[in-house]
């Protein structure tokens, strides 16, 4: 299924074109192209350039990639599978790298949830909490809220957490669940539905 091809490493001086192309991986990016980025998904597509498990990453070296970029991916996740994904992921990392994380807020889905209840279904936190559940792997395991995430980041071995905006970064004219906000598209007055947190390797 892979695109890869990999070749007898080079000096570490040199970089090989591979390891270059690693330095920022898009995980679990769906239909979504990120210029720049190294693309990974369960299902293969003509952007994707690694179809496979993104918890299972043994074909990157360890310490090559800067940047991680995973929006709505670890809630696919069980609640024990949460932490040994997360240490894959800091793996990989070059020490200082980033992981820039986006997942269901369940702190706004609650207050969401207080305001409006769930109507009639469709008003988006049934998806928020339980997944489209279009596809075999479109089901949410597991809620987080900011604090229980950043516990599990640092039990990961991660250091400085924060919070991210969408809007500052290089690939915020890609909208995706990062981006989602009730009313659905209201980014102006709604209320954003996604916990954007990013981590730092030691």
């Amino acid at each position: 299924m892979s695109r890869l091809t990999v070749t007898t490493a080079a000096p570490p001086s040199t970089p090989s074109p591979l390891r270059r192309r690693l330095r920022r991986l898009h995980l679990g990016c769906g239909d979504k192209h990120l210029p720049g980025f190294f693309h990974i998904d369960i299902v293969d597509g003509p952007h994707v350039d690694h179809a496979g498990h993104v918890d299972d990453l043994r074909f990157i070296p360890d310490d090559t990639t800067e940047l991680i970029y995973a929006c709505h991916v670890l809630e696919h996740f069980g609640r024990y599978e949460v932490v040994p994904t997360l240490r894959e992921w800091y793996r990989v990392l070059a020490p200082g790298g980033v992981l820039r994380l986006a997942v269901p807020d369940f702190a706004a889905v609650v207050e969401t949830y207080r305001t409006l209840g769930l109507e009639d279904g469709r008003n988006g936190l049934v998806g928020l909490v339980c997944g489209g559940q279009r596809t075999p792997y479109d089901y949410h395991k597991v809620i987080f809220d900011k604090p229980y995430l950043t516990r599990l980041l640092h039990e990961a071995g991660f250091a400085v957490v924060r919070r991210w905006d969408w809007r500052t970064t290089d690939h915020a004219d890609v909208d995706d669940y990062s981006q989602a906000y009730l009313p659905h598209l209201d980014k102006e007055h709604g209320r954003l539905m996604s916990l954007n947190l990013e981590a730092e390797k030691r």
